[in-house]
């Protein structure tokens, strides 16, 4: 049976799914949360409605699954809860800030320093090392140089590419892009981790190997994981599973 998820407590959801960890507490507070979220989309005449109202929240080390058709709106409602776009109405909040009233730089600002992204494609940048592309997020936080490359080449090592840091994306296997991708995501210790199809473009034994590490990092750093995925076997791991259909959310009992 499918319920409808509620934000009438934003930090309390009834239908959490327990796989092996004990999910947060209602006492925590949300770490990134959204109420009454609504996309369209004009095309032409016509207008697409994505999102029809959805109500969304995560606590701290909490680790969540959205599941879904494909069209369904998964990306849009990622993309939304990251900042990377607007809706149409409601509000995202991110560590108690409303984020689509903040300007461009402010919503860039809090994204670089609560949030981390992995996405289905790497998104490395060709021309630098795996240790330059882990470092950039803290470069731009205008972390000095030395310090920066330092705690890049840590992550780097802990996801198992300390061989690789000089290698370009070019000269590196799929799996180990990916891996970089997720340390550059962490690298910051971002609170949140929004996750698109993470390990998508990837063979089965990388796939595997890239999601128990995302699993890995997440219990060790504390940091809540929201991924996107249509992996049944991955989101069976994830504490809660949610199914994005008709614009909303429902909670799924007994995954």
């Amino acid at each position: 049976m499918n319920t409808e998820t509620t934000m009438a407590k934003p930090h309390a959801n009834s239908s959490t799914a327990s796989h092996g960890d004990t999910a947060p507490t209602a006492s925590s507070t949300p770490l990134l949360s959204c109420t009454a979220l609504v996309k369209h989309f004009q095309q032409g005449d016509t207008r697409v409605e994505v999102l029809k109202g959805v109500d969304f929240s995560v606590d701290p080390g909490e680790r969540v699954a959205i599941v879904g058709a494909s069209g369904s709106g998964k990306t849009t409602l990622l993309q939304l809860l990251g900042g990377l776009d607007l809706p149409t109405s409601g509000s995202v909040y991110i560590a108690g800030q409303p984020i689509n009233e903040l300007s461009d730089a402010e919503r860039g600002e809090l994204r670089n320093r609560a949030l981390g992204f992995v996405y289905q494609f790497h998104h490395l940048l060709p021309e630098f090392t795996a240790l330059e592309n882990v470092a950039m997020p803290l470069l731009i936080r205008r972390m000095p140089v030395k310090e920066a490359r330092a705690r890049a080449k840590e992550l780097l090592e802990r996801v198992g590419l300390g061989a690789r840091m000089d290698h370009r994306p070019a000269q590196m296997s799929g799996g180990e892009r990916q891996r970089a991708a997720v340390a550059r995501a962490l690298v910051t210790r971002p609170p949140v981790v929004l996750a698109d199809e993470p390990t998508g473009n990837l063979d089965g034994a990388n796939a595997r190997q890239v999601f128990e590490l995302m699993l890995e990092l997440n219990r060790e750093l504390k940091t809540a994981l929201i991924i996107v995925t249509h992996a049944p076997e991955l989101a069976a791991k994830m504490q809660r599973v949610l199914t994005l259909r008709d614009g909303r959310l429902f909670a799924d009992a007994g995954v």
